[in-house]
């Protein structure tokens, strides 16, 4: 009896031992089939839902993942050393906050419309890629709609000679597309901080032009009532920066800021932030 269950116990072994050795075959098998044909997740181009907020708080974040968009503000135009506002926000943020901080992408577009915008955000799949990672969005839009409401060209191409009148008239056009592009952002991302830099008048020092500015300033405000409605979202005023200082902060082409007012720019998106 004694042998019988020592044999018994001895098969019991051998069976565990063999399912145990078949077991790593099979595990090596798999391991040798990833490194020799690795297989990654194909990238369909459809954009990556976006994790859930980490935090209410930049500060808490694990990582700061910036996506800009916009218009030529948003590019840099004007600033002669190429940084713009997009990359003097990521090295005061890099100082700010001890954690890491990535440039996405920056894809903003001279002369962009906010309708132009519109239909990149719902048809260009690196956008909205591009935005679905981000937990912080920067955005510039606008100047482009009120110049060719009120000249017929883009703010790059205006000879000046702009009809003050017709761009009362058209505006209220131009903040519905503005409408457009905020709910497109939210429809890509809702979690990630969005920061909307305002309007500002660069005719204010050309006398015939200074009315100008109660238009830019209906723009912010009606801008500014929709972007409220997004708890994520953050208007930064301009305005006040370059009516009374555009011999210093605005470029030589007179419309776009030089680098001194990006950094000006940079700062209250920063402070906006905190």
């Amino acid at each position: 009896m004694r042998g019988f269950q020592s044999s018994g116990l001895w098969r019991i072994i051998s069976i565990i031992a063999l399912a145990c050795t078949l077991l790593l075959m099979v595990g090596f098998g798999y391991s040798v089939k990833d490194m020799l044909w690795p297989r990654g997740e194909a990238y369909t181009g459809e954009p990556v839902t976006p994790a859930p907020a980490e935090t209410n708080s930049l500060a808490g974040s694990k990582e700061i993942r910036i996506t800009a968009i916009g218009d030529s503000l948003t590019k840099g135009t004007g600033d002669a050393t190429g940084d713009g506002y997009v990359k003097q926000v990521v090295a005061m943020l890099k100082e700010k906050y001890p954690v890491p901080v990535k440039l996405i992408n920056n894809l903003a577009l001279n002369g962009l419309r906010a309708d132009q915008l519109v239909q990149l955000l719902k048809n260009d799949k690196g956008y909205r890629y591009s935005l679905s990672q981000a937990n912080l969005i920067l955005l510039t839009i606008g100047g482009n709609d009120l110049f060719q409401i009120a000249s017929g060209e883009s703010a790059s191409e205006s000879s000046g000679e702009l009809n003050l009148a017709k761009l009362k008239a058209e505006l209220p056009l131009g903040i519905e597309r503005l409408k457009l592009v905020l709910q497109q952002i939210n429809e890509i991302n809702p979690n990630a901080q969005v920061i909307y830099t305002g309007l500002y008048n660069p005719f204010f020092d050309v006398k015939d032009l200074r009315e100008g500015s109660l238009e830019v300033q209906e723009w912010n405000e009606k801008a500014y009532a929709h972007i409220h409605s997004y708890p994520n979202m953050t208007m930064v005023p301009t305005y006040d920066l370059f009516e009374r200082t555009l011999s210093r902060y605005i470029s030589s082409d007179h419309f776009h800021p030089n680098h001194d007012g990006y950094t000006q720019i940079a700062i209250r998106i920063v402070q906006s932030l905190e």
